[in-house]
């Protein structure tokens, strides 16, 4: 069985898509999850870690006055993330993660809280309001084990929706394509 972030490379692939990852608390993991996977350059165009929540604003975009009044741990502030390194990047898809791994609270936030975004070209009956979608998450575990459980999550995030985005017609050429698989 083929990894989440082997899928989703592969997805994107057949789909001709590209996707861009904003990240904080994970710190890169999630890039590096996508771009071990062989073939990742057809369809990972890159990534911004902005780990100091100033970079939030100054790379992503995202509003300075959501981020000092609500802080950095927030599911509008993974939005923004979303959508700002999908614009800045000029890729189909933009994911982000922010939340506190620990060891320490974090902006009135408890260690294990993370929010997990996704912003991208919703077709209809993708149930996203708005044009994109945040998940909350509450995690449990060691800094470590938090951090990679929200890699897992914003990948099955973006995964989820492309895949209940491919048509008939992209699984067949998919089929085709993978040697019947």
């Amino acid at each position: 069985m083929s990894s989440p972030a082997a899928e989703v490379v592969r997805l994107l692939t057949v789909r001709g898509e590209t996707v861009a990852v904003a990240e904080s608390l994970t710190g890169g993991l999630v890039s590096a999850e996508l771009t071990a996977v062989p073939g990742a350059s057809k369809a990972f165009r890159g990534s911004v870690t902005a780990y100091v929540t100033a970079l939030k604003h100054e790379l992503l975009g995202v509003d300075a006055t959501l981020l000092a009044q609500r802080g950095a741990v927030d599911p509008q502030v993974a939005l923004q993330m979303a959508i700002g390194v999908r614009k800045a990047l000029g890729a189909d898809w933009g994911i982000a993660t922010t939340g506190v791994a620990g060891p320490e609270s974090q902006d009135g936030q408890p260690v294990g809280t993370v929010f997990v975004a996704l912003d991208g070209p919703f077709g209809p009956g993708s149930g996203s309001a708005g044009g994109g979608k945040v998940e909350p998450l509450r995690l449990n575990g060691d800094r470590a084990e938090i951090r990679m459980e929200s890699v897992r999550s914003v990948l099955a995030l973006l995964l989820r929706e492309l895949a209940g985005e491919q048509t008939g017609n992209e699984r067949a050429q998919d089929t085709e394509r993978n040697g019947g698989f």
